[in-house]
This record gives C-alpha cells, structure tokens and sequence, in this order.
C-alpha cells in the first residue's frame, strides 16, 4: 500500500542532502568539540560552522545562537533562564504576558513559573481565528511585565500572529518605560512552524528569543536552537561544563547541529518555492475537504500558514477519522502530537470558542515538501467515505 504522509507539522523525515551532510560526524570526524586536538578542532568548526547558517537565517550574530535539544529546551531556557536573572536584580515578582494558545512548552513552563512563586502570567484571550488583539495586550502590560511571549504560527490550527506589529507595539512601550525608569520588557516567539515558509528575521520582526527545532524542518529529532538578543540576560538552566556560551552545559549533539545548519541552509534557498507549491495543494485540499456535509476549516482561511489545514467533522471523533485514515496509509493528526492521547479537547480550540464536543471532532493535514497532488486527490476521495462510515456507526441520541 502507498502511504501518504500529512503530519509534517507533527515531525518531518530527514532530507537526503542532511543526510548526507551529517554521516561522516558518526564513524569518522567524531571528536569532542571541547578537546583541542585535530578531531576535536574539525568537530568545533562543524558546529561554528552550523551556528553561522542558523544566525545568518535569522539576520543575527553567531554568538547570539544557542544549541538546544529542540524547541522545548529553548523554551525553557529563554523563559526560565530570563525570569531567574530578572529576579536577581528586581524585588517585585516579574510578570509574563504569552496567550491562550500556545504550544504546551510554553504554557506548561509558565504554569511552573506561577507554581513556584518565580511570575505571574496573563493568558491573553484569542478571536474565533486565533489571533492576539494588539490592544488586549497593550492593556495587559504591567509595571513589572519583563517578558511578552506569543508564538509566530499556531502549531495546530497554523494561525500566523502579527509577530511584527507586538514587536513595534512593545518597542514604542520600552522606549516610554526607560524614561520611567521601568525594566525593558522582553519578546519571545516560538518561531517552529513558521521557519520553512516565513520571514524570520529577527531584527524585522523585533523579537529579543525566538526558539526553533530541527525535526521540523527536515533535521532529526533532538536538536533546536535559541535566538537571544545581545544584551538580554539568561541564567543557564542545564549546569556543568562551559559549552554554548556557558549557557547550555553538555557535549554538544555534533552531528544533529550540523543537520540543523544544513537544513536552515536548505530551507533559505527554496522557501519561497516550496511555499507557493505548498500553498497550492492546499488550497485543493481545502476545497476538497469542505465538500463534505457538516465540515468546517479553523481559522481564517488567508491568514494560515501555507502547511497546516485543520477542520471540525460535526457527529466524528478526530481520533477515530485518524485511525481509519491510517489504516488506509494516510498519516494525519487529531489536535498536535504533543498532546495526541488525552482525552481532553485542544486547549487550542476551547480558547477558539469552540465547544468541547465539537472540538472533540479535530482533524489536522500538514503537508510536506514532497506531497504531490495525486496524494490529495486520493485524501479527498477517501475521507469522505471514512466520515460516513463513521457517522453511521454513532450512537443516535
């Protein structure tokens, strides 16, 4: 059976030019980059190397790039790391401002925060699309707000927020609070789903953090990056040896931060390709898709981000359209993979206004750079007879 693979937002198959970037950092050029001989000195240029391409992406400095583990270490690293050093030299309990709907790296690390007594946080609300309103934000900035932290595209429903315009927002606010003698607040995006198809210079979209993850883009799994503006203060939240700057101890992940290099590389030379050929099928799975009686796309249909189509099937259990979808090699998700399993509705959709029944009814395509339009026009012709099937099988109340 062909499979056809639509979960590219969930994780994303190595490239074959990674690949082959990365083999000779196993068995050949293995050395640890901390140790000054030949083998350890190729191993540190490979990653100085890497940290030139993820910083020139971005329009940002070498040294203002840190390796992680992923997105999530980044996460906890830019928002722990900020808090623990603003804490050090302010008296009152620093405030965070992030949203409703963001990635769980996110909410469960501010929740931590609160739990411990570290900050407080407000969860903006979001409109029926999933969008920040700028002046709910502008209104929610306290004397003791030191961090405002919104993701760049929505990793389940591919909502794109007006990173730029909170960065201007937030930078007209630091240059009146220097005159009040208030601390500058910081700006954080998590950037993981926005990297293969939107501008993400740091500098334009005025953002002092922004995480990123490999496996999203065609590295493996294992292996992210931090943006950190010069100047802003962190607290390194991993002890032990003086790697990353001091700010990230551990032997570094050579072969997986070469990949990340190649694959920001990669990305940089065909996204806006890649994009317009994404954006396309789409589109047709869209239409497709909508077709179906009692199916509705979340979201705003021109304000997504060209991977990511999610829809409610009214009378259907995302989980079990999934399952069906999968036992005819088709790989798609219900809600994000971060919180596949649970039984609770999308946090993402309950914040959307959505009721939980009908969240209950979540199914998310995102498409890859290899999908082809024969594999769309086989989703669209077999989904249907799936949603049937079971909406017969329902119980009648």
């Amino acid at each position: 059976m062909k499979t056809i693979y639509l979960d590219h937002a969930a994780t994303t198959p190595v490239d074959n030019k990674v690949f082959l970037a990365i083999e000779s950092y196993f068995s050949q050029d293995y050395g640890n980059p901390s140790e000054p001989h030949l083998w350890g000195q190729k191993a540190r240029g490979a990653i100085d190397q890497a940290r030139e391409k993820v910083a020139e992406f971005l329009g940002a400095k070498p040294q203002e790039i840190i390796f992680t583990s992923g997105a999530t270490e980044a996460i906890n690293l830019a928002h722990k790391g900020l808090v623990e050093a603003v804490r050090k030299t302010q008296n009152k309990t620093p405030h965070i401002i992030t949203s409703q709907v963001e990635h769980k790296a996110i909410m469960e690390t501010c929740k931590h925060l609160e739990k411990l007594g570290w900050a407080k946080v407000t969860y903006l609300p979001v409109n029926k699309d999933g969008l920040v309103n700028l002046q709910d934000l502008e209104k929610a900035i306290q004397p003791e707000t030191i961090l405002v932290s919104i993701m760049y595209v929505n990793n389940e429903v591919g909502t794109i927020q007006p990173i730029k315009e909170i960065g201007e927002l937030i930078k007209k606010i630091n240059a009146s609070r220097l005159s009040a003698e208030l601390p500058s607040i910081y700006f954080h995006t998590d950037a993981t789903q926005a990297v293969s198809f939107l501008p993400c210079e740091v500098e334009k979209l005025g953002v002092d953090l922004l995480s990123l993850s490999g496996h999203k883009i065609y590295a493996p799994k294992g292996v992210g990056a931090l943006y950190f503006k010069k100047g802003t203060s962190l607290v390194r939240q991993q002890d032990g040896g003086g790697q990353e700057y001091r700010l990230r101890a551990g032997t570094e992940n050579v072969p997986s931060i070469v990949a990340l290099g190649k694959a920001i590389e990669l990305v940089k030379n065909n996204r806006e390709q890649k994009g317009k050929n994404t954006e396309r099928l789409r589109k047709k799975l869209i239409e497709g898709v909508l077709k179906i009686p009692k199916v509705e796309l979340v979201g705003h249909f021109k304000n997504q981000a060209p991977h990511i189509a999610t829809f409610l099937v009214e009378g259907v259990e995302g989980e079990a359209m999934m399952l069906l979808l999968s036992d005819q090699g088709v790989a798609a998700s219900s809600g994000s993979a971060c919180t596949s399993g649970l039984l609770q509705p999308s946090h993402v959709l309950l914040a959307m206004g959505y009721q939980p029944e009908k969240a209950h009814g979540s199914l998310r395509f995102s498409l890859g750079k290899d999908n082809t339009e024969e594999e769309i026009e086989k989703v669209i012709k077999i989904l249907p007879e799936i949603v049937q099937k079971l909406r017969r099988m329902a119980p009648k109340l």
